[in-house]
């Protein structure tokens, strides 16, 4: 899933940012929402704040990291 990246503080780790649209059946419209994900970064990869990145879906690294990333979009 493509995501944009928050936050590269802590070393192996970035805080993604991901966005959807969420329909309310009452008004019969979507909201646009955002859901933060950590995401296991490995030594290779070079990415920085707001950087537009690939990550998938692995086992529990951790208890908050469940998604690693894959690869880094060219911008």
């Amino acid at each position: 899933m493509k995501v944009q990246a928050v936050s590269v503080k802590a070393s192996k780790m970035v805080v993604v940012k991901k966005e959807y649209l969420h329909y309310i059946k009452r008004v019969m419209r979507y909201e646009k929402r955002t859901m933060k994900l950590h995401a296991h970064l490995s030594d290779c990869i070079d990415v920085k704040e707001d950087d537009t990145l690939i990550i998938g879906e692995c086992r529990p690294l951790s208890k908050s990291i469940s998604f690693v990333v894959l690869e880094k979009v060219a911008s």
